[in-house]
């Protein structure tokens, strides 16, 4: 009843404005469903993913436990030492015969056994816990001396214990215990407790605690409601790792790809790049454990049906921080990489990286297309080693796309500079980014009219409308912000012969933890919530159709008035896009030529609210969201009134309910 009453205010509200502005002209827009333009790539609309704003480590990524392993530099850091006044003992992080190499450090822990003696961990920015969930608990042991008993406990805000269990009998060498927690009380600032109880010394590594319900129960997993937000999304691709952090601020702390797969305990700790990056959010606690790594990227791609486009190190560390190069004659290894994932995703499990992806559990190919070469590079040296990449991976193989650069701006020095070079290249697929205010996105909306449809193809990779400034920590996700862009993806649609693929960034962002805004979806330790940004996103994502049609208006000249047109081959529908930017309603009169006789059913998918200004947040998750309308049955040609300030989405079709 809530929905429908919603609809018919939605709708009311309408007519009122309308009402109010009798002599508002209507726009004419024609549809020509006979004669359909290119073809729209499959993959049109996807994810940009990048550790940024925590979003793998006290993200997506699902463990509980910050620095698990204690090799943070300060190698105690997140933990807290938990020494009652009658507690007699000591910590110690030691690197003797470790548990393996790429995690050297240990926590040996010594008791007296005069009271329980050890240590906290608050997770990332607190743990929330939930009385409904269970929480696995592991940790690999080595006992030293004495009979070492610990005790694993959740202990609340208020320092009460929602659940603690005990492991004993401690075998001699490494070896992993586990245990499950049942929190009798949710609980969203709680920690994690390890404790000895009794007299001893014992090795502590890999502490780790995971919610039982991840995506797709799988342990060790993914947090499953930030993943099904983007399954939500139907995306064509996922781009990962980023970003920034793909060139690293100099290249010995780049993104290096073989160093995330394997077992976890395998994978070795980097500092992030957005650890430091801004004076305005430091993080000092902000590093990789690449527990989400390579294979769980292509993986989390299959699940969620996007083609796989990982984006790799081309030899040049980020120019923004250091610049550093790799000298071309010690270029090999970094095209190597590349040649070697190439296998990991796509090859036999008989091959060398094939049978790496197998031994990991997937034995059948991932089936990869795509690959970039480079994250926002530019200047001569991109050139010089774009070019040496691309000859490599081209002779070996040919099917696989190659992504490169436009540098960091959409119309700048760099920018002018790269296009006219990758074009005499012939590249495959160029890369440009874009951040500014609303305005720049309105008024760029027929930006890729007059690119040549014969010549490299684009992807807007990176884009979002900043509501205050660049980087600015005071940007918000406004609907004025969701409906720029969606003006301008309008212009993309309509442009789908020459742009094959476009992603808004960043995606997550951690509330409690983040170091850029604007974000498209947000999360804290325990709640999300999707922006205008991200249901805009969504409707064109799932309202993506095989062809575009032909659009035009009688008032070609709005700067307040945007639309695009395409097919759905399989359902016959006509999806039509419109961005109404004025705080008038919009009367239309939709003509559409070239459709079979009969009647037409229709809907309407309608994104707006009262104020441009208004936004979501965790207590009003919704307050900017689609609504969706039944119109009846049309013809060929009917009017319909756009509400101010909206984006809206009308399907077209003969079965459409």
């Amino acid at each position: 009843m809530k929905l429908k009453l919603s609809i018919v205010s939605t709708l009311g509200a309408a007519l009122a404005l309308l009402a109010a502005n009798p002599a508002a002209r209507a726009t004419t827009l024609t549809i020509d469903a006979g004669h359909p333009g290119a073809a729209i790539n499959p993959a049109m609309w996807g994810i940009f993913f990048e550790d940024i704003n925590f979003g793998a480590d006290g993200g997506l990524y699902a463990e509980m436990v910050k620095n698990r392993s204690f090799e943070f530099p300060d190698p105690l850091m997140g933990w807290i030492k938990i020494s009652p006044s009658l507690a007699r003992g000591e910590l110690a992080v030691r690197g003797e015969d470790p548990l393996t190499p790429a995690n050297p450090h240990y926590l040996r822990v010594h008791s007296e056994g005069s009271a329980p003696f050890g240590i906290s961990n608050p997770g990332f920015r607190r743990m929330g816990v939930s009385q409904d969930e269970s929480y696995n608990f592991s940790i690999e042991v080595r006992p030293v001396a004495g009979a070492p008993v610990l005790e694993a406990q959740l202990v609340a805000a208020d320092g009460s214990v929602l659940d603690s269990a005990r492991l004993e009998g401690f075998a001699a060498g490494w070896k992993r215990y586990t245990l499950v927690l049942h929190p009798k009380e949710s609980d969203w600032g709680a920690r994690l407790n390890v404790l000895m109880t009794t007299k001893g010394t014992v090795d502590l590594d890999m502490v780790s605690l995971f919610p039982e319900h991840t995506w797709k129960n799988r342990p060790g997993g993914l947090r499953a409601d930030m993943a099904q937000m983007l399954a939500d999304l139907k995306p064509g691709f996922l781009r990962f790792p980023g970003g920034c952090i793909v060139e690293g601020s100099i290249l010995d702390r780049r993104y290096q790809w073989k160093k995330t797969i394997g077992p976890v305990g395998d994978r070795s700790l980097l500092i992030n790049r957005w650890n430091y990056e801004f004076v305005h959010r430091p993080t000092p606690d902000y590093f990789q454990s690449f527990g989400l790594g390579f294979f769980e990227f292509f993986q989390l791609c299959e699940d969620i049906g996007a083609q796989p486009l990982p984006i790799l190190n081309c030899g040049m560390a980020c120019q923004f921080n250091s610049g550093e190069l790799c000298p071309l004659d010690q270029l090999e290894p970094y095209i190597q990489d590349a040649l070697d994932l190439i296998e990991f995703a796509n090859g036999p499990e008989t091959s060398v990286w094939g049978a790496k992806r197998a031994a990991m559990g997937h034995p059948q190919p991932f089936q990869m297309k795509m690959m970039g070469v480079g994250n926002e590079q530019w200047g001569p040296q991109y050139i010089e080693r774009y070019v040496r990449f691309a000859a490599a991976l081209k002779a070996k193989h040919p099917e696989i796309m190659l992504v490169s650069d436009a540098g960091p701006s959409p119309d700048d020095e760099r920018f002018q500079f790269l296009w006219p070079k990758l074009r005499e290249l012939h590249a495959d697929i160029v890369d440009e980014h874009c951040y500014a205010n609303p305005p720049w996105f309105f008024n760029n909306t027929h930006r890729y009219d007059n690119y040549d449809p014969n010549g490299p193809k684009v992807f807007m990779g990176e884009y979002a409308a900043q509501s205050v400034d660049v980087v600015s920590p005071k940007n918000r996700n406004t609907l004025e912000c969701a409906l720029a862009e969606a003006a301008y993806m309008t212009g993309l649609e309509r442009n789908a012969a020459v742009v094959r693929m476009a992603s808004y960034a960043p995606l997550f962002g951690n509330a409690e933890a983040w170091q850029w805004t604007p974000n498209l979806i947000w999360v804290d330790n325990h709640r999300i919530y999707g922006t205008p940004d991200y249901y805009a996103q969504q409707l064109f994502s799932r309202n993506r159709g095989d062809v575009v049609l032909p659009v035009s208006s009688d008032d070609p000249a709005s700067t307040s008035f945007f639309a695009s047109a395409v097919r759905d081959n399989q359902t016959k529908d006509i999806i039509l896009k419109v961005v109404n930017a004025s705080s008038q309603a919009a009367p239309a009169a939709l003509h559409l030529n070239g459709i079979p006789p009969g009647a037409q059913k229709a809907q309407a998918t309608i994104l707006t609210s009262d104020n441009t200004a208004d936004e979501n947040s965790f207590d009003q998750p919704r307050k900017v969201a689609p609504v969706t309308v039944s119109i009846g049955e049309v013809g060929g040609g009917f009017d319909y009134t756009f509400r101010p300030n909206s984006l809206t989405v009308l399907r077209i079709g003969p079965g459409r309910e």
